[in-house]
């Protein structure tokens, strides 16, 4: 028996070792997606040194490529930037519907290279991620949208509805930007992008550490940022002489006693849908205080408090959340100070009057000689309403892909260029299909990045969901 073992030990050994097994090679519309998005990820969009221009320029001439033609696509760069243009491009059909826009913003946030670990401006994909700068925001749904464009165009599709691409420049810069591309088309070519409703960024999807899909976020709402100044004034004098009424410890106090202040708790159709249908991937306290913050008769205090204390996030849904910035103060090392000012960053609930918010930050500094004055102009938007027709297609797309994975209305607690379209009468949803797991929200941070099966499985779904929306053949 020892001797067979021998000889059958011997023959394994002088076999073939077996062929490992191959990864399936990619569909061509895959190709096409990673190739759009290598290209789009690669070309600097950044503030300073960067050009959306170029970004348009070359999404046009991916799509033309793909057949779209010269009358179907525009490039709008807006007089005296150069470096801001934007691309729009239309996929006609019979016209029984208003058209649906899909929206995503070709710039990115500032992104240096001795600070990352890899070039942001070159797409690398390590350990199951795409690696670069805009991976996440906002580059993947450029990519998908310009690659579902001339998926549909290729098949042949006919929808019901024209399906309008546009993508972009300076979301990152906001109203700050008077070449914000949103903004700007609305006020200058509103023609070229007027829709019936339009599709964003916004509303991702979580999943677990190991990639397993828990929610698909649909963002219908977000929060209004405004910032305030806080300023004393002194006559000052020689530091050598100091005197109990000092601008830095006035100011000191009064954000003292303005820390402790917390903005009553207000929800929405939306707010309220979310921690009703949150509360299932909770258990024990956290669930129970979700469903009676949530119950009809109102938000329940003691859950609210409990919930706030536990989470920022869960916080800053529930109410109107402001926060000290900026702090500056004195004009010499050896004299007492004539001014202090702080900047009071707000993120203000939907709806919710500005000059309210103001008096309430009045309320609790507490010291009539402390000035509050606004620092910046908001931006404020109402709410999309929660449309059966948009509602119905997101949740059937995605529990065709991901079965058993709800979707959960959102309210973004920071801003999306959904805003303008929302104060222009034209509802905005965000969604993706665009899943990050706990270590993915790197998104404005250093080393942002994207898993490659989220890249491909939000392009099915938003492939299949543009179909659904825009009807046709």
């Amino acid at each position: 028996m020892t001797k067979i073992r021998l000889v059958v030990a011997l023959l394994l050994l002088l076999l073939p070792s077996p062929t490992p097994a191959q990864p399936a090679a990619p569909t061509p519309e895959i190709a096409l997606l990673r190739d759009v998005y290598k290209e789009v990820v690669e070309i600097n969009t950044s503030d300073s040194v960067g050009d959306t221009t170029v970004a348009a320029r070359a999404m046009a001439a991916r799509l033309k490529a793909g057949g779209f033609t010269d009358a179907e696509m525009e490039i709008v760069v807006p007089p005296g930037a150069p470096r801001k243009g934007n691309l729009v491009a239309r996929l006609k059909g019979p016209g029984a519907k208003k058209p649906l826009l899909l929206l995503a913003h070709l710039d990115v946030v500032e992104a240096r290279r001795e600070d990352w670990e890899r070039d942001p401006f070159k797409l690398v994909e390590e350990d199951g991620y795409f690696y670069a700068r805009g991976s996440s925001d906002d580059k993947a749904m450029v990519a998908i949208f310009v690659a579902n464009m001339i998926r549909y165009k290729k098949e042949g599709y006919v929808p019901d509805r024209d399906l309008i691409l546009a993508l972009t420049a300076d979301e990152e810069l906001g109203s700050s930007s008077p070449w914000n591309g949103a903004s700007w088309l609305l006020k200058h070519h509103r023609a070229l992008i007027e829709a019936d409703f339009a599709l964003n960024e916004g509303g991702g999807g979580e999943m677990t550490r190991d990639g397993r899909p828990v929610l698909l976020r649909l963002q219908a709402a977000e929060k209004v940022s405004v910032s305030f100044r806080l300023e004393t004034k002194n006559p000052g004098g020689h530091s050598s002489l100091p005197r109990k009424d000092n601008a830095i410890y006035q100011l000191a106090e009064g954000l003292a006693r303005f820390s402790r202040h917390e903005f009553p708790v207000k929800l929405n159709e939306i707010t309220r849908s979310y921690f009703r249908k949150s509360a299932q991937f909770y258990a024990g306290t956290t669930a129970d205080d979700m469903r009676a913050v949530a119950r009809d008769g109102g938000p329940d205090p003691a859950a609210a408090a409990r919930l706030s204390a536990a989470s920022p996030f869960a916080n800053s849904v529930l109410r109107t959340t402001c926060v000290a910035t900026r702090l500056d103060g004195g004009h010499a090392g050896n004299a007492l100070p004539q001014t202090a000012r702080a900047t009071v960053n707000c993120r203000v609930l939907p709806g919710e009057p500005i000059d309210a918010v103001r008096d309430e930050i009045v309320k609790a500094v507490g010291d009539p000689g402390i000035t509050v004055t606004r620092a910046s102009e908001p931006e404020q938007s109402p709410p999309s309403p929660l449309r059966p027709d948009v509602v119905q297609a997101v949740e059937a797309t995605a529990a065709a892909l991901w079965p058993g994975v709800p979707v959960v209305p959102s309210m973004s607690t920071g801003a999306t260029d959904s805003r303008f379209l929302r104060n222009a009468g034209i509802a905005a949803y965000g969604v993706s299909g665009l899943f990050l797991g706990p270590d993915d929200a790197r998104a404005h941070g250093l080393n942002e990045r994207m898993p490659v099966k989220s890249l491909y499985g939000g392009y099915e779904f938003l492939y299949r969901l543009v179909k659904t929306l825009g009807g046709g053949r």
